[in-house]
């Protein structure tokens, strides 16, 4: 896995071709493309297409018709804002994996019975930040989180640092990448 993770909107296809050189040009071979927009479905079978050396994923995946959707288009892993039983079952059937939004122990424990290991900890800043992922993995210690929403330049390092922490995701790493790209 790798330890970036961006949150990539596409609102328009020619963003495929503008966001992810950006992204690879900042060293990230990693895209969420999420499922938020008309185009998505299409803009990861291009980013599939196009960007064969990165690793493009499904995000904000909500049910098993966009799951079976993003992995026909190309899809190598789904995140979820929540955990939807479906969407593991179909990731599960397809050998995919699937990072659920989870951020209880309730939630975690469900995640648990279906398999899953890595999780999204979704919104980061909301549910408690580094300090609730420290007490989560007390009782849950074979868990690993991927925190996503207020996880920045200003706290990455404090996250990177634990070791239950698999990846970061998050948009800023696009507004970096592009804004790198514009200074060249």
């Amino acid at each position: 896995m790798e330890k970036f993770i961006p949150v990539v909107v596409i609102k328009e296809l020619s963003d495929v071709d503008k966001i992810l050189p950006a992204l690879k040009n900042n060293g990230i071979s990693c895209a969420e493309i999420t499922f938020r927009t008309a185009c998505a479905a299409e803009a990861i079978a291009l980013a599939v297409e196009k960007y064969p050396d990165m690793s493009i994923g499904a995000g904000t995946v909500i049910n098993r018709e966009q799951c079976e959707k993003a992995i026909a288009c190309g899809a190598e892993f789904i995140v979820s804002p929540g955990l939807s039983v479906s969407v593991a079952e179909v990731c599960a059937e397809k050998n995919i994996p699937y990072y659920p939004g989870c951020v209880t122990p309730t939630e975690i424990m469900q995640a648990l019975e279906l398999g899953i290991t890595t999780v999204k900890f979704f919104p980061a800043n909301v549910y408690g930040g580094l300090a609730a992922l420290k007490a989560l993995s007390a009782p849950f210690p074979q868990v690993k989180f991927i925190p996503t929403g207020g996880v920045d330049r200003s706290n990455i390092d404090e996250f990177l640092a634990f070791d239950k922490v698999a990846a970061i995701g998050g948009s800023f790493f696009v507004k970096e990448s592009l804004e790198k790209m514009e200074e060249k």
